[in-house]
């Protein structure tokens, strides 16, 4: 299991929301490059990347600060927030990263996403952020109608290779991660399944190794030094 830091940027700085609530923000470091390096030194080998502003705005004020991230550290890259259109498609991939993840358009756009996924294939991944079952969009500010399981069944039969999943009631909460959510996921699809939320110690981290799960996302438990991310690379591994 490949497991994936996160940096989350607003404004040019590294922070974390506590529950996706933009009033609940916390600036980790002013240099999110030196989060990467980091990053780098601890054995990671991937890194994701969310723009909050632009998962709320729609745009990508953060592109240099992840162009930078990409370009000094050579991580594999995949970034998300606010990509709603094939022009910011096309300007992160163009700017050398690796791969991006749709969220709110793979909800409300599905012929955009048909679109991407025929233009760039493995390089599109889709973000499904979970609340009481159902898909979150609009940088968790609004619940759509789609039904979480449906949706993954939906996102395997166009050919979607990877979903990052992510169970927004244990994001940044440090109460550990949703493991018969991942359990149920695993079993279900053949898609590349990436964890995300609440992973908050080595024990839920050796949990989602073991159901083969492709990969898993740590954001606070690294900030706050709760977790070793070098020891915790390794246990994933």
């Amino acid at each position: 299991m490949i497991l994936y830091p996160a940096i989350d940027l607003y404004e040019g700085k590294a922070v974390r929301l506590f529950k996706g609530d933009y009033n609940q923000m916390t600036v980790y470091n002013e240099n999110p490059l030196a989060v990467a390096q980091d990053f780098l030194r601890c054995g990671a080998t991937h890194i994701h990347m969310v723009d909050l502003q632009g998962a709320r705005d729609g745009t990508t004020p953060n592109l240099e600060t992840v162009q930078k991230i990409k370009q000094q550290t050579g991580l594999f890259c995949e970034v998300g927030g606010g990509i709603r259109t094939m022009e910011v498609v096309d300007r992160y991939l163009r700017a050398g990263i690796d791969r991006v993840i749709l969220g709110t358009a793979a909800v409300t756009d599905p012929d955009f996403l048909a679109a991407a996924l025929a233009k760039y294939g493995e390089k599109i991944a889709v973000g499904i952020d979970i609340k009481d079952g159902r898909v979150a969009i609009k940088g968790w500010t609004e619940t759509s109608d789609q039904n979480a399981l449906s949706f993954c069944e939906k996102m395997q039969k166009i050919g979607v290779s990877t979903v990052i999943c992510t169970d927004i009631s244990r994001d940044g909460a440090m109460q550990g991660t949703n493991r018969e959510l991942y359990k149920t996921l695993s079993e279900k699809f053949s898609l590349q399944i990436i964890a995300s939320g609440g992973v908050s110690s080595l024990d839920d981290i050796r949990h989602l190794a073991v159901q083969n799960l492709h990969g898993a996302i740590i954001g606070k438990a690294y900030y706050s030094g709760s977790l070793d991310l070098a020891q915790a690379i390794e246990v994933a591994k």
